[in-house]
């Protein structure tokens, strides 16, 4: 359907960008006639780590956008990065949805069909290697791609889980193994 991008800026909260994935029209056939409602899916960031998604439903588009966009914006999760990429390769599955993302060089850019490409600019990711598979419902895409994010996990939260220092996990167990002979 149509993508939207809109930037707010205020003095509270960081830039918050809003694309809108998708916008569909429902029928609600009643004994009276039809009712047509409209459903909205937002993806909201502040292009700094944090991305959120919601759906929105009302009787207009505008509002259905406008709940959609409120949503998101309560329901921002923050997603490690590595500077302007991923730490690591990482894949989300949602329905038959997959989502496959890997971390790209400097300069490679978003490499990222639309529903995607939309997360990883409001996430704030500049260079990723992105691939869609299975189903193209982009309300499941968007979902796959949200759950591979967030599996992602910073190198502070896994020292931090096993009890070790950042360093110890860098270093990793190469050398450390001493063979008995």
């Amino acid at each position: 359907m149509a993508e939207h991008l809109k930037e707010e800026t205020t003095k509270d909260t960081p830039t918050m960008v809003d694309y809108v994935i998708n916008v569909r029209r429902v029928t609600k056939v009643t004994k009276g006639g039809k009712r047509f409602a409209f459903s909205a899916l937002v993806v909201t960031g502040d292009k700094c780590g944090s991305v959120g998604i919601a759906m929105g439903k009302s009787r207009e588009a505008a509002a259905a956008i406008a709940k959609a966009t409120n949503r998101a914006r309560k329901n921002l999760i923050q997603i490690p990065l590595r500077g302007s990429t991923l730490p690591y390769n990482v894949q989300g599955r949602h329905g038959s949805s997959v989502v496959l993302m890997r971390p790209a060089y400097k300069g490679t850019g978003v490499i990222a069909g639309g529903a995607v490409r939309s997360i990883m600019e409001a996430l704030g990711v500049k260079d990723v290697l992105a691939k869609s598979l299975g189903a193209s419902n982009r309300m499941n895409v968007v979902k796959a791609a949200l759950n591979a994010l967030a599996k992602l996990r910073s190198l502070r939260h896994v020292a931090q889980t096993r009890g070790k220092t950042t360093e110890q996990i860098m270093k990793g167990s190469h050398g450390n193994n001493t063979i008995n002979q």
